[in-house]
């Protein structure tokens, strides 16, 4: 799937329209959707009343036409928040309802209004659309708050939840709080950025007739995981394969105390698929990891008091990645020392594998992420929010709230690979290619399950496949296992080792 924006969406209209397909199709078929999508859920759950919230736009009119198709298989209210229609399409479709919809003007009939929101089964958001862009006026506020207030109904949005700006995803002041939203044609930034996702609930884009021809030639600014990865199947392996052809992967993780991540990100590693995992741990943490990650050749490395790795080994390590390994992997749980600091400063500029940058690596560079301008090879950093906000000097609510543009332009300018973690991972490449992830829940919100992701992206680097590809498969795949875990047992008590046993490919 691709993400537009609002003015992408308006050209691709015209561009239906002057191909033939009139706006009032597009409409009908956009309420179709709306109507169909209601109707399952009335019929699953034995839902009675329905009440439709419109208002004087478009958007309006595709809930008009929903109320017209829901006549008979529920009682349908028509509340309409803003006044009588001003579009004229969403004026002839309300001109057209059939008797059987009741229709109440929220500011000539607050008291009904109320009691049709309160009593709903139901509750379809059709205010407004893509086009909002500002605060929301006080009778409409109102209107929405009762909604929310409104706990034991599902609540639909039609395209947009209600007072969320689409392009950027920021809210004002009130949204409609969502548990599904029908985005028609394609996904908009608000169903996959922060803070409007959490508005969204689930998102299902559903066709309303544009052409395939017209979307395929649109200018999107992001596109799913899921669709490059259709685009671009992971190659199958030779029945000649064998470990040499597999890859060979260098991962320096670990310090007392921090075995933990080393041995998630090793496991991930393994089971990835990388032909020969050779883990560089300090020797304080080595007889508890060699027990776990049997299938690994270790390279014990030499430690400071605290147990971090000593910076007298960076020939070693160097040696490593000019021999031994197809791919590096640095970062997690290294601890943030000035010998980690050297190492991994020396590691970037000097490496000719290509890097995943992780965790602790990230923290020995925030104080300066110049030294990222200085690889030799291509790398990958794959900061979560607070990680990030140390790299560029700013804070954790600027990043959630400018996550597109500050992972595009960061690896537009530094020449990275960013992924930058959280729900709806972001992936941003060096030529200003964007990604976002949807697979994945809020069961992973936990300590390690970074490391695993890690893990999987660096050993599909070392299996050859590009610092794109390798983060697009890594996250869609790392959210998947996520997914599968969640069916076995649930958010709250699945764990990041569990992960690893559903990583399949």
């Amino acid at each position: 799937m691709i993400v537009v924006e609002s003015h992408e969406i308006r050209n691709i209209e015209n561009l239906a329209a002057n191909s033939g397909i009139s706006m009032s199709t597009l409409m009908e078929n956009a309420g179709k959707n709306v109507a169909d999508f209601a109707e399952k859920l009335i019929r699953k759950d034995d839902l009675q009343n329905v009440c439709i919230l419109c208002g004087t736009g478009n958007n309006g009119g595709d809930g008009f036409v929903a109320a017209g198709l829901l006549v008979g298989k529920c009682n349908v209210t028509v509340v309409m928040a803003d006044g009588l229609p001003r579009s004229l399409l969403a004026s002839n479709y309300f001109s057209t309802l059939p008797h059987g919809v009741i229709m109440y003007e929220f500011s000539e009939n607050r008291n009904a209004s109320v009691q049709a929101i309160r009593n709903a089964d139901i509750i379809i958001d059709a205010i407004y659309g893509t086009g909002f862009n500002g605060t929301l006026k006080p009778n409409v506020e109102e209107v929405i708050s009762l909604c929310n207030a409104n706990k034991k109904a599902v609540k639909i949005a039609v395209d947009v939840p209600s007072g969320i700006i689409c392009d950027s995803g920021s809210v004002i002041s009130e949204c409609f709080h969502a548990d599904h939203t029908l985005s028609f044609t394609a996904l908009k930034p608000l169903h996959v950025l922060y803070p409007s996702m959490d508005y969204c609930g689930k998102v299902t884009v559903c066709d309303v007739g544009i052409p395939k021809n017209i979307l395929d030639s649109c200018t999107y600014i992001m596109e799913t995981t899921d669709s490059f990865i259709k685009r671009n199947p992971l190659r199958k392996r030779k029945k000649s394969a064998h470990k040499g052809t597999n890859g060979t992967l260098l991962a320096i993780c670990g310090s007392y105390g921090m075995a933990g991540a080393a041995m998630l990100a090793g496991e991930a590693a393994l089971r990835t698929g990388v032909g020969l995992l050779r883990m560089a741990v300090p020797r304080s943490i080595y007889s508890i990891a060699a027990p776990k990650l049997v299938e690994s050749v270790f390279v014990p490395l030499e430690q400071n008091p605290d147990g971090t790795i000593s910076a007298r080994e960076y020939p070693k390590l160097m040696y490593e990645c000019a021999e031994n390994a197809g791919a590096v992997l640095i970062g997690c749980g290294i601890g943030v020392t000035n010998d980690t600091k050297q190492i991994v400063s020396i590691l970037i500029q000097n490496s000719t594998k290509p890097m995943v940058v992780d965790a602790d690596a990230l923290n020995c560079i925030c104080q300066n992420p110049d030294i990222l301008r200085l690889a030799t090879s291509p790398v990958i950093i794959t900061p979560h929010p607070r990680e990030m906000a140390r790299l560029i000097d700013s804070d954790v609510p600027t990043i959630q709230a400018y996550r597109y543009d500050v992972a595009k332009d960061f690896a537009m300018e530094y020449r990275v690979t960013v992924v930058l973690k959280g729900a709806n991972t972001i992936i941003a490449t060096p030529e200003g290619k964007i990604y976002v992830n949807l697979t994945g829940n809020n069961g992973m919100a936990k300590g390690g399950s970074g490391d695993v992701l890690s893990g999987m992206m660096s050993s599909l680097l070392a299996q050859g496949l590009s610092t794109e590809q390798a983060a697009v498969y890594a996250v869609y795949y790392h959210g998947l296992a996520g997914d599968r875990c969640r069916e076995v047992m649930s958010a709250r008590t699945m764990l990041p080792s569990d992960l690893i046993k559903e990583i399949d490919f």
